[in-house]
């Protein structure tokens, strides 16, 4: 039991193996979600603009290469027919056929011609099918053949009592099978037989051919049947075994005179003209469905496939075949070579190898678990770079002779000696007595060596991407470094590497490539090498020689290129490969590419392989279409204008959002156009290469503006440049009658700044006046206050001179009544008084000398002016002893100094002080000198 699970296990993964090796065209799937639509496609057609057609549950789909437009059926039923004729898009649905037509603004208007013509349908009467020939387009259902005349107009019907289920156009006729009945052929309006053979009576047609002159049949389970000698003969062909098994719904001759046809449940089959198979595509080896629904030929060969659930586009015709590891049994495909027969691809996982041509499986080579770096030929031996470190093949097994971690590459260094880079640095092997084995490690050097060329036979360059490149002086026996040195000037960069090609030494980096020279012992960049790619589409430095060809390949973003001698010249010329980064599934740095044959290459990828075909690569000419101009009010607004391409446009202001939607009708899964755009009157520049097929400018202000849009796929670029101009109003606040009101206003504003100016200005004209007049006034004032000022001072000075004058006076007086007073004392003392008693008279006389008092009382007034009148006006009734005390006591001076003025003793002044506060009333704690100064 276990040995029969065992035997089905190995066959069921031998068949799926082998099912997988195969290469297989790209094939470009859509899906529901992609188009906008429903799942199911039933026919399919294109335009002379190249714009593909689909019939779709939903209605009418348009595919430019960019973007998917729906137009829904004009009754809201299945749209199961369409054909291209002219500039009219002819469909049928459920009771309705007619033509769409593009209008002024691109899109499509449907006209209905059942309705113009009064077609009476019958009961759930669908359109399955179109055939448009000379002046009649013909309307197939299942009932009926209507035969419209398009140039007069009218329509025709070819009824049946059975059921029509095909109607095909072969050269310039048109036949269709009845079921049950026959093939007729339709001539002149009417049917007429052409064979009720009971192969045609009792099996259902996909479809009719010429073949070499003769009628073949294709019937949907029993294969192909020739029309020869009115008589039907199988038409045996190696592929009907495999055939059998799958019923046929939809097949369609190439334009190579071979077959696609399409089943029911299996795929595709494509065999030739001889009836063999070329190749099977189904679900489980590229398509998105298993059931064809219908089958269309594009004008460059793509086949267009309308499926149950979704759209395919195989590219039959494409330069490239690719081989997709979906099982994820090979892992990333480092390096690969064609060597005795069999393909070897070195992998992440380890060493794969099958017999090349053939579609059996790879299989693994035991042993070789891990990373793969290089497979390399050497004197017809083949050597494998691993992580474990070096084995020799030999076709199914393989012998490791060096087991030191970690083999990047090997180059010989002659017949018996070769050297071989490693993590640790650089090794030499020696070949003894017919076997190669390690002889000794390159000490000095413990570098890794992942890419390292030859100057000569003792000296090495070896690149490292972090530490630079190094110079190796070797000893003639190359068992150590005698020199290491860093080349000079040289530009670390990630994924840098050296490569030798026409006997020189080139190192690539993201800023170009540079080629070393001997004398100068340093890197130069080489102009022409560099070309291979541009700073901005830098993703790897790697170049690999084909010695096969004598090409030096390159790796970019927008594709891959390579480096021939010309022709005509040993000049090399450069060759690019639109083959973008981000198609081929790579892994920077480890590119690989391989010569197989035929001009045929195989680039490995990260989950398998591409084969390269370079004899189908064609720089074909291409034009980039403009094909919708919309406007909006905002870039969220619903309500969107389109524009007519072909005229001038003026767009409101509001209307600033402009959009732009180009195309190129590409169709090739590896063949990625790009767009360049500028905006002249805004962006007077080109943009960057760009993906995306439209562009949306915002907010644009009013004026003038002309767009620009080219387009490349690689480098060749697109044979025009579309160009649309338009304008954007002015804002209402602009316009002209908006500006004449501005005008006026200004005038106006003019007008009544001029006056408010004028008043202004008299009013600040007066207002200076009166200012100045003022000023004047108070000039005037300040001068009056200055004399004031003058004559108050001198006042003060006059007021103490009489002060001074007062005080000097009383002193005097003071002086001058002491003085006597002393004489008169002195002289009392003499005992005969009688003798001096006339002197004693006029001392006493001067003493009380009134003339003294008047002098004193003036000099008085004068300093403190209007005092006695004040204190006699207070005191009435002081008498002229008691004002002549008070002015004594307003001078501040003592009973003692007062005492010689009055001509009495101090103690009498004390006594008159006292007599003097009572006539004053004063209070007993009030002082009195301090009253007579405070008044």
């Amino acid at each position: 039991m276990k040995l029969n699970k065992f035997i089905v296990f190995f066959i069921f993964f031998s068949v799926v193996t082998n099912y997988y090796a195969q290469e297989y065209p790209p094939i470009q799937k859509y899906f529901p979600s992609d188009y906008g639509a429903d799942n199911q496609n039933w026919d399919i057609s294109q335009d002379k603009n190249k714009y593909i057609y689909i019939a779709n549950n939903k209605g009418l789909l348009e595919f430019n290469g960019a973007k998917w437009e729906l137009y829904l059926s004009p009754n809201q039923t299945i749209i199961r027919s369409v054909t291209v004729e002219d500039n009219r898009i002819y469909t049928g649905s459920y009771k309705e056929f007619g033509y769409w037509e593009r209008n002024s603004l691109g899109r499509l208007d449907y006209v209905s011609l059942s309705t113009k013509l009064d077609v009476s349908f019958l009961e759930d009467e669908d359109i399955w099918n179109i055939i448009t020939i000379d002046d009649w387009v013909l309307f197939q259902s299942l009932n009926r053949i209507y035969i419209y005349n398009k140039t007069k107009a009218s329509v025709s019907i070819i009824n049946s009592d059975t059921t029509i289920y095909k109607m095909v156009k072969v050269n310039a006729s048109v036949y269709f099978q009845k079921v049950n009945d026959g093939v007729y052929e339709i001539v002149n309006g009417t049917s007429k037989l052409i064979s009720n053979d009971p192969i045609l009576k009792n099996n259902l047609l996909v479809n009719i051919y010429n073949q070499n002159g003769l009628i073949l049949f294709h019937t949907e389970d029993h294969g192909f049947y020739r029309f020869e000698d009115n008589a039907l003969k199988k038409w045996n062909i190696s592929s009907d075994s495999i055939l059998s098994q799958s019923r046929i719904y939809r097949s369609l001759q190439l334009k190579d005179d071979s077959y696609i046809l399409g089943s029911i449940s299996n795929g595709i089959f494509h065999i030739d003209g001889r009836g063999e198979l070329i190749k099977h595509l189904n679900q489980k080896n590229g398509l998105s469905n298993n059931t064809i629904l219908s089958v269309f030929e594009d004008t460059e060969r793509n086949i267009w496939l309308g499926l149950e659930n979704g759209i395919n586009c195989v590219n039959i015709d494409s330069p490239f075949t690719v081989y997709n590891d979906v099982a994820g049994m090979l892992g990333s495909v480092n390096s690969s070579i064609l060597y005795n027969g069999y393909l070897y691809l070195g992998t992440n996982q380890g060493l794969f190898y099958k017999a090349f041509g053939t579609d059996e499986g790879f299989r693994f080579i035991e042993g070789t678990h891990g990373a793969v770096w290089s497979l390399t030929k050497i004197n017809d031996t083949l050597f494998c770079g691993h992580n474990s470190g070096t084995f020799i093949i030999t076709k199914n097994k393989a012998n490791l002779i060096v087991d030191v971690l970690g083999t990047w590459d090997i180059k010989p260094v002659h017949e018996n000696l070769m050297l071989q880079g490693n993590y640790s640095g650089l090794y030499v092997l020696e070949k003894r007595e017919g076997t190669w084995q390690l002889r000794n490690k390159i000490e000095g050097f413990n570098v890794s060596s992942r890419s390292f060329e030859f100057l000569n036979s003792n000296e090495v360059l070896v690149n490292h991407e972090y530490k630079g490149v190094f110079k190796l002086t070797l000893d003639k026996n190359l068992t150590k470094a005698i020199k290491v040195a860093e080349v000079p000037g040289m530009e670390k960069g990630l994924n840098s590497s050296l490569s030798k090609y026409q006997h020189k030494i080139f190192y690539a980096n993201k800023s170009g490539v540079s080629v070393y020279k001997t004398k100068t012992q340093e890197f130069v960049k080489d102009s022409l090498f560099s070309e291979l790619y541009n700073e901005n589409e830098y993703s790897s430095g790697k170049l690999i020689h084909d010695k096969h060809n004598n090409r030096l390949w390159s790796f970019s973003k927008s594709g891959i290129a390579y480096l021939a001698p010309g022709k005509l010249s040993n000049t090399p010329l450069i060759h690019q490969i639109p083959l973008p980064s981000f198609v081929r599934s790579y892994i920077p740095g480890y590119e690989n590419i391989t010569y197989l044959f035929n001009n045929k290459y195989l680039y490995g990828t990260s989950n398998g392989y591409i084969i390269l075909d370079l004899d189908k690569l064609e720089n074909k000419a291409f034009k980039i279409n403009l094909n919708a101009i919309s406007s909006t009010a905002s870039k969220n607004n619903d309500t969107i204008k389109l524009h007519d391409k072909h005229s001038f446009a003026t767009f409101k202001n509001r209307e600033n959002n402009v959009e732009f939607n180009y195309n190129i009708p590409e169709y090739k899964k590896y063949l990625v156009p790009e767009f360049q755009y500028k905006l002249d009157g805004m962006y007077n520049e080109w943009s960057p290469w760009l993906k995306k097929s439209s562009v949306l400018f915002e907010n644009l202000s009013y004026g003038t503006y002309t767009f620009h849009v080219k387009a490349r796929i690689g480098n060749t670029l697109s044979d025009n440049i579309e160009t649309y101009s338009f304008e954007i109003e002015r804002p209402w606040y602009f316009s002209n009658g908006m500006i004449v009101v501005y005008v006026l206003l200004l005038l106006l504003f003019s007008f009544i700044m001029h006056n408010t100016y004028k008043r202004h200005y008299k009013k600040q004209r007066e207002k200076l006046l009166v200012d100045n007049h003022r000023e004047l006034v108070l000039k005037e004032l300040e001068n009056k206050q200055q004399l004031m000022r003058f004559n108050n001072d001198k006042l003060r000075q006059d007021i103490e001179s009489k002060n001074r004058e007062l005080g000097m006076s009383t002193m005097t007086l003071i002086k001058k009544n002491e003085l006597l007073n002393s004489l008169k004392k002195e002289l009392l003392k003499v005992k005969d008084v009688k003798n001096i008693k006339s002197v004693i008279h006029i001392i006493d006389t001067n003493i009380n000398n009134t003339d003294d008092w008047q002098v004193f009382e003036e000099a008085f007034n004068n300093a403190d002016k209007d005092f006695l009148k004040k204190i006699k006006s207070v005191h009435p009734e002081l008498t002229s002893n008691d004002l002549r005390l008070c002015a004594y006591l307003r001078l501040n001076l003592s009973s003692k100094e007062i005492a010689p003025l009055l001509n009495i003793s101090p103690r009498s002044v004390e006594v008159k002080r006292y007599r003097l506060r009572k006539k004053m009333n004063l209070p007993h704690e009030a002082n009195l000198t301090d009253y007579i100064l405070e008044l």
